[in-house]
């Protein structure tokens, strides 16, 4: 665990409004050097507190105007049968996220889709026919708000 003083969430709180923004600029808004600024987002980064930077694509403008939340339930229990679904369902490249979930399902994912019948063949074709694959409950998103989350 690491100590954060002021200076270091207000360089976190910039850098999650927008991490491609040089490390001169960012100093400049904080009132400190460049040199200054690039020695705390390293101790930041070695700290593990920065896990990396993301490029984030705009699915809709790349032609998926539909994302859903599938939650998926296993047919059968077990650390093979999670690993085998978690292993071939992260190859489907409509399935932007995947995560491993207590409650309700097993699994979570975020799909990315053309348009209904194209999530349709998604859940159908690939999703529904992998080892595992049980019950589902789709969620389709209709609006999101990104927030950074807390920073102490």
């Amino acid at each position: 665990m690491i100590d954060l003083d002021g200076i270091d969430r207000k360089i976190l709180r910039a850098l999650t409004q927008n991490a491609s923004q040089s490390a001169g600029a960012l100093g400049r808004r904080l009132g400190l050097s460049q040199p200054a600024t690039w020695r705390r987002i390293r101790r930041l980064e070695d700290a593990g507190v920065i896990a990396g930077r993301r490029l984030r694509l705009n699915a809709e403008a790349l032609g998926f105007g539909v994302t859903v939340f599938l939650g998926v339930k296993l047919a059968r229990k077990g650390r093979a049968s999670l690993a085998d679904f978690e292993r071939a369902v992260s190859a489907i490249p409509e399935v932007q996220s995947v995560e491993h979930v207590l409650g309700l399902y097993d699994f979570r994912l975020r799909v990315v889709a053309r348009d209904l019948s194209d999530f349709e063949r998604v859940l159908r074709r690939r999703i529904m026919t992998l080892p595992g694959a049980g019950e589902v409950e789709a969620n389709v998103l209709l609006s999101e708000e990104r927030r950074p989350g807390p920073i102490g």
